[in-house]
């Protein structure tokens, strides 16, 4: 059996949460540099509000991006009255729709789901 140290618990407690603080802080910085690569993007609070309350993800990121269903329906070739559909949930789309709708956002197909 290897070697043991007792140390007194307040002790153990405080290197614990010493390394669940610089797990923390790494997992900061992999986020930060990400969003410096342009890997990942910052969402204003509001915009992330409305997509945690369960609003339509493409209505978020599309007024996110400004568009309007006309400008993604030009910039995307998906058909406007479709992404009205999608966005109000009539439809779902396919996936070769939801491919066209995410690479005109900029954004992964995960993020429409």
């Amino acid at each position: 059996m290897g070697e043991m140290v007792t140390i007194p618990a307040a002790e153990y407690q405080a290197l614990r949460d010493a390394a669940e603080n610089l797990a923390d802080l790494r997992a900061h910085d992999r986020a930060m540099a990400a969003i410096a690569r342009g890997d990942e993007e910052l969402v204003p609070e509001v915009f992330a509000k409305r997509l945690i309350a369960g609003e339509s993800p493409l209505r978020v990121w599309r007024e996110l991006r400004g568009l309007t269903q006309a400008a993604l329906a030009t910039a995307s070739g998906v058909n406007r009255v479709q992404i009205a559909n999608i966005e109000s949930g009539a439809k779902s789309g396919s996936i070769a729709t939801l491919r066209k709708l995410a690479d005109a956002l900029g954004i992964a197909m995960d993020d429409l789901a």
